[in-house]
């Protein structure tokens, strides 16, 4: 049978429409991957943004590998997800801004990042999964013993870090000299060869360095600031992953995987 020219051309508009939306359907599932009810920005992934080196918590191995706490924990959240953990290596200004987390470039991120109402403003965290207290490095043989010694002097602190925002807040109280390095290689490299007398970070940091360069440096003071690290993730945009984390974090608390992490990398866990 051969239909009018007028009733051809309207049925080709129609099939054109809806091969249309079928291609603007796909595009969009493609855009937001499903893991167990959970949007990934990548599929078979859970791609996580951290800031190297951090260890205790990330850092590269003798082979390259990213291992430590942090990546850990995210494997078994990986693991629950029924996907591998990508990890990406960005500037931690990126993290703590929300920014790597609005452009799609990471789900999570886990960099041994303090929970914070600022940064509340720009993120979701996690519930909290590891206590953290401030310290202060210095050189075997130096006599400071607390921020009151360094009056006068230079303290390495390292940008966009909670460690920083303390010193920043006594900077004119205690005189101090502050001298902010993009990352925390640089600054334990400061420390090393005398660009400044001291510097401020997270104790467990301190702690890894200590084993790895044994008798050439110290904590000499330490900060019970109160801090607890949580897993940011795009603010009020992925609640699924963010209840998925918390699901983990809370089951490897009962099942015993986290001690059995926190003793591998960080040590015996203070008792309660």
């Amino acid at each position: 049978m051969r239909f009018p020219s007028a009733v051809r051309q309207a049925g080709l508009v129609v099939a054109v429409a809806a091969l249309a939306l079928t291609a603007g359907c796909a595009k969009k599932d493609d855009s937001e991957v499903q893991a167990s009810g959970v949007k990934l920005v990548a599929a078979g992934k859970l791609t996580v943004c951290t800031h190297l080196p951090y260890p205790p918590f990330q850092s590269k191995d003798a082979s390259g590998k990213v291992t430590g706490f942090d990546v850990e924990i995210m494997d078994l959240v990986a693991k629950e997800l029924g996907v591998e953990q990508t990890i990406i290596d960005t500037p931690f200004e990126g993290i703590k801004s929300g920014q790597d987390l609005n452009t799609g470039k990471c789900d999570a991120a886990a960099a041994g990042m303090t929970i914070t109402e600022e940064r509340r403003k720009v993120v979701d965290f996690s519930d909290p999964y590891f206590d953290a207290t401030q310290a202060m490095l210095v050189k075997t043989g130096k006599t400071y013993k607390s921020l009151d010694d360094l009056k006068g002097k230079k303290l390495g602190v390292q940008a966009a870090t909670t460690g920083r925002d303390y010193a920043k807040k006594l900077e004119a109280e205690k005189g101090l000299k502050l001298v902010e390095f993009e990352d925390l290689a640089a600054l334990q490299q400061a420390v090393s060869n005398g660009q400044v007398e001291a510097a401020i970070n997270d104790l467990p940091v301190w702690t890894e360095y200590l084993k790895k360069n044994p008798g050439g440096f110290e904590v000499a003071a330490e900060f019970d600031t109160g801090e607890q690290y949580g897993f940011p993730v795009k603010k009020d945009a992925n609640p699924e992953l963010l209840k998925k984390i918390n699901e983990v974090l809370a089951k490897a608390k009962q099942d015993g995987s986290y001690n059995t992490i926190y003793e591998k990398w960080i040590g015996k866990q203070p008792s309660a």
